[in-house]
């Protein structure tokens, strides 16, 4: 399928997602998305993820039917928990007293969408974070930042919740917030040309 329109929309207002489309080399724009997500305990993460992603990509592509609707959604689960964005300062150290020393998942669920296309992609990537015997005080510390404010489980990787992370298994933008490479490829497979490359 290839398509001659080549207008991909971010649907989401995160940073982190746009640093790191921009570094790719995609030309894009961004609409923040009105969808709310659902953190229903009972729906495995992975599907939690794509679900969520899609409510996001569907609300934006009402707006512009004719592009690729890019959308995300990032959850950190462990042993049968899962940590969204933290309310306060008390979400965030239960969740960083709750994850120290431990291995958690962090999911990240992708869809594309392109409604004059009938195109509905759907995936989602996991990747393992082991986290380090921090203390309470570095957590305070940490808190004092405001880096964890605004993020899934209540820290950044790419900022100072880096210091927490003692090693990962699996893809590091994923944990970031979007796996560029397998997005990449997919857009690749639709007829999208990021940057006018034909092949990856």
């Amino acid at each position: 399928m290839h398509l001659n329109f080549q207008k991909i929309i971010l649907a989401s207002g995160s940073p982190r997602r746009r640093e790191l489309m921009t570094r790719i080399g995609i030309n894009f724009q961004y609409v923040t998305s009105k969808a709310k997500e659902d953190m229903s305990p009972n729906i495995p993460v992975g599907e939690l993820t794509i679900k969520n992603a899609a409510m996001k990509g569907y609300d934006v592509s009402n707006l512009y039917d004719e592009a690729f609707i890019i959308a995300a959604d990032t959850i950190v689960s462990c042993e049968d928990r899962i940590f969204g964005k933290p309310k306060g300062e008390q979400d965030i150290m239960d969740a960083l007293q709750f994850l120290r020393n431990k291995k958690h998942q962090v999911t990240t669920g992708v869809a594309i969408i392109n409604k004059r296309a009938a195109v509905c992609e759907r995936f989602y990537r996991t990747t393992d974070v082991y986290f380090k015997n921090y203390s309470d005080e570095f957590i305070r510390w940490y808190i004092k930042s405001e880096e964890p404010f605004d993020k899934a489980g209540s820290y950044a990787i790419q900022g100072k919740g880096s210091l927490m992370v003692e090693k990962i298994d699996g893809c590091y933008d994923n944990v970031v917030g979007l796996p560029v490479a397998e997005l990449f490829e997919r857009l690749i497979k639709f007829g999208v040309r990021p940057g006018g490359l034909n092949a990856y």
